[in-house]
């Protein structure tokens, strides 16, 4: 256990919080409304109380070291998720690796490294949050913590949307159901993934529609296989695109790939690095007799892409 706490007060200790702090600690997958509430209330909490406003998240997610061989998939990477999350305003953002070292802290040693570390004096989390080996940290055990320790523990409610608890889950599923559209909505923004243009077959050149194949992070969570009509931001320029991501069934293709047509743009964007946003799902992808039945409906795509795109403004 003393390398898991060396490890942790390692890394808090490059913080030296000039004053005293109110913090939340979680994974913030996606940083959505849920969370994007949570955390502008804590700016304002901490604002009010003359405390630094701070975040402690990971790098890995809790779950998959805690169920091994299960593989969360991120919503949003790393960096973008930090970015995210000072852009809400928050001052202090400490991300910790989550080692199966970390997951035996007992919840009186994790909040002493807090208290030592980040001058912790208050905690605002969300109502299902617990911390420590077997969660032990719950709300209840949490508050008789801080009377001893000298925190406040205060619970942020669930937000709740069109009757969905919004939560990182719940918008993986509908992302797996690729109804990008409900993402959006729960998310509190289009839902993006960004990755590199590496060299494909160019059968989409063959095709009549050049493709910008697109690598994002292994750990990336796609929306289901279809077809979708997108905006792929190339340097930080928003351009119209449809997007298919799948297996290329027609070709026999195996293995999932992510494939953007810009509409009308021909330059050449291998080694580039995209960020490609979500509008809508335009159909699921099936696979066709020939490669000119496929042909056919990629133009049908497209011009229901221009609908689609016609209606919103391409940045936001």
């Amino acid at each position: 256990m003393k390398n898991a706490t060396t490890q942790i007060e390692k890394e808090l200790a490059k913080f030296k919080p000039q004053k005293e702090a109110l913090l939340s600690i979680g994974v913030f997958d996606g940083v959505h409304l849920g969370h994007q509430r949570l955390l502008s209330y804590l700016k304002q909490e901490a604002q009010s109380r003359g405390y630094l406003s701070g975040v402690v998240t990971f790098k890995t997610h809790p779950e998959s070291v805690l169920s091994s061989g299960t593989t969360i998939p991120w919503l949003v990477q790393l960096e973008d998720r930090v970015a995210l999350i000072r852009e809400i305003g928050i001052e202090l953002i400490a991300v910790l690796p989550f080692t199966s070292e970390l997951s035996q802290l007992s919840a009186r040693e994790f909040v002493r490294i807090l208290k030592d570390n980040l001058k912790m004096r208050g905690l605002i989390i969300g109502p299902d949050f617990a911390l420590g080996k077997n969660r032990e940290g719950n709300i209840e055990s949490l508050r008789s913590l801080g009377k001893d320790f000298g925190f406040s523990v205060e619970v942020f409610p669930s937000v709740t949307l069109d009757g969905t608890v919004v939560s990182s889950s719940i918008i993986r599923q509908f992302l797996l159901q690729g109804d990008i559209k409900r993402v959006e909505k729960l998310v509190g923004r289009r839902f993006s993934i960004k990755g590199q243009v590496v060299s494909g077959d160019r059968r989409g050149g063959k095709l009549g529609f050049p493709t910008a194949n697109l690598e994002a992070a292994p750990d990336q969570a796609l929306p289901a296989d279809g077809v979708y009509a997108t905006v792929v931001y190339i340097d930080h320029q928003p351009l119209p695109a449809i997007t298919n991501i799948g297996t290329r069934p027609t070709f026999g293709g195996n293995k999932r790939l992510v494939e953007t047509h810009v509409l009308d743009y021909s330059s050449n964007l291998l080694g580039q690095q995209l960020k490609v946003e979500f509008l809508e799902r335009i159909r699921e992808e099936k696979r066709f007799a020939t490669a000119d039945d496929l042909k056919a409906q990629i133009a049908k795509d497209i011009e229901k892409a221009r609908e689609i795109l016609a209606g919103h403004h391409h940045g936001r």
